[in-house]
Formats: structure tokens, C-alpha cells, sequence
């Protein structure tokens, strides 16, 4: 059975400051289940304020939110992998739409990001998702699955197998439209299908597959009883640790 995994991505939002007071209420309301797994990911600069206001509550993991897919290098801004492992980082997001749209990310991009996490022992979160007017030409399943193909290029199983995939509707990203659980699952169906045909459908039964996109309290728990869902990737909702608190109960509760 696959263990739900709830992350908070945090984009361009928290200081140091507000990143630990976050943590500390997060820890009050979420206690210490570890029924479903919670991942964690500040911007670059508030990932050490989060692991120390972590402390020893290790059933919450931190992730990073982008990564570069070279070593080190003259690469000005960037942040490398090694850089990550070095901040404890477990996981990191790669492929977001933000980051297809606005800094023009390619799937081979994506696929080089994907191969250096792996490489450097960080776990994927490979996210994939069509925009409204993909959608509206019935498009969805090709870009999901040239999404998919091209970024989990060269993968073998056991990487595929700790690679997870985010779903994410590029027209129910910071919307406040949500894709119906109806919608959500058929995407999730045709990505698990196309994880099977690309290595083999014992591996693609085990991969997990997050739902992005305005995700809520009060819709977080209907999405999250499909059998493909297999978590979400929370924006707006997690900023407010209580509101996050209640997803991630939400998940408990499934």
C-alpha cells in the first residue's frame, strides 16, 4: 500500500523568522503521526530555520523547491545538489509549471534535474499538468505523457520507484478552481498507466502520485479517497500552518 505524502510548497514566501514560528505551530496541531508522510519546502533561504525548528520531530521531512543539475560550476544564483544534501534536504520539486512558464524549463531540462537528484540521493518530485487551453482541446493525455516520458528518461525502476509524481493542472494552480475528484482521478489513472508502459506495472503500482492545484481543507479529503491520489502538493493552503494541519489530518484520515 502506498504511503500518502503531503508536501507544502511554500514558492517565494516565508523569512527565517516566520518560517520557524510556522514549524512550531505546525508541530502543536499535527502531533507525531507518521500515518502519512509530510514534506516541507521553504525557499532555499529558510530551509536551515526550518530543519532547526524541526528539532528531533523526524517524521517531517524538508525539501527544496528548484536545484541545478550540474555539481558546481559558474552557475550564478543557482544551488547545486550537493548544496542540499548539505542542508539535509530529502526532497526537491522539479518541473513545477511556474518554472516551465516563466524560466522556460524543457522536458530535457527537467530530465537532467530529475537524473542529478537521483544521483545525489535526493527524491523527485517530478511535476506534470496541461494548461486550460490543452485541456479544452482534449489534449491532456498527450502532454502528460510527453511530460513524463521526457522527464523520466533513462530512469531505471528503483529510481522511478522513489520518484514522485505531482499532477498539477496548470489552470487550478493559485486559481481557486480545483479539478473535480472525477477529473483528478482520471488524470491520475492515465499518469499511473503511462508509468507502467515506461517500466512495468508492479513499479508504476508502487510510484506515488500527488494532486496540485488549490488544494484546501475542505476539498483535500475528497480528492485524496481516489485510488490513484496519492497525496497533494499544497501552494496557497500551506502557508498557514493550521490550514495545513488539516489536510494533512485529512490524509490521516483515509
Amino acid at each position: 500500500m502506498r504511503k500518502k505524502i503531503i508536501a507544502a510548497n511554500w514558492k517565494m514566501n516565508m523569512t527565517q523568522s516566520e518560517a520557524a514560528d510556522f514549524v512550531a505551530t505546525f508541530l502543536l496541531e499535527i502531533g507525531e503521526s507518521t500515518e502519512v508522510e509530510v514534506v516541507i519546502l521553504p525557499p532555499f533561504t529558510a530551509i536551515a530555520a526550518v530543519n532547526g525548528a524541526l528539532d528531533q520531530a523526524q517524521h517531517i521531512k524538508v525539501g527544496a523547491q528548484n536545484m541545478h543539475w550540474e555539481r558546481s560550476g559558474a552557475f550564478t544564483g543557482e544551488i547545486s545538489p550537493a548544496m542540499l544534501r548539505d542542508l539535509f534536504v530529502r526532497y526537491v520539486v522539479l518541473g513545477h509549471s511556474e518554472r516551465r512558464t516563466l524560466f522556460g524549463e524543457t522536458d530535457e531540462i527537467v530530465n537532467r534535474k530529475v537524473r542529478a537528484a537521483h544521483e545525489a540521493m535526493l527524491r523527485p518530485i517530478v511535476c506534470v499538468g496541461e494548461t486550460l487551453e490543452q485541456r479544452e482541446r482534449g489534449d491532456v493525455e498527450k502532454v502528460l505523457g510527453t511530460q513524463l516520458r521526457g522527464g523520466l528518461a533513462r530512469l531505471g525502476a528503483k529510481e522511478l520507484h522513489e520518484t514522485v509524481i505531482a499532477y498539477e493542472p496548470v489552470w487550478a494552480i493559485g486559481t481557486g478552481k480545483t479539478a473535480t475528484a472525477e477529473q483528478a482521478q482520471e488524470a491520475h489513472a492515465f499518469i499511473r498507466r503511462t508509468l507502467g508502459e515506461i517500466s512495468d506495472d508492479a513499479t508504476a503500482d508502487k510510484i506515488r502520485i500527488q494532486y496540485g492545484g488549490s488544494v484546501k481543507p475542505d476539498n483535500a479529503r475528497t480528492l485524496m479517497t481516489q485510488p490513484d491520489i496519492d497525496g497533494a502538493l499544497v501552494g496557497g493552503a500551506s502557508l498557514d500552518p493550521r490550514s495545513f494541519a488539516q489536510i494533512v489530518q485529512g490524509a490521516q484520515e483515509e
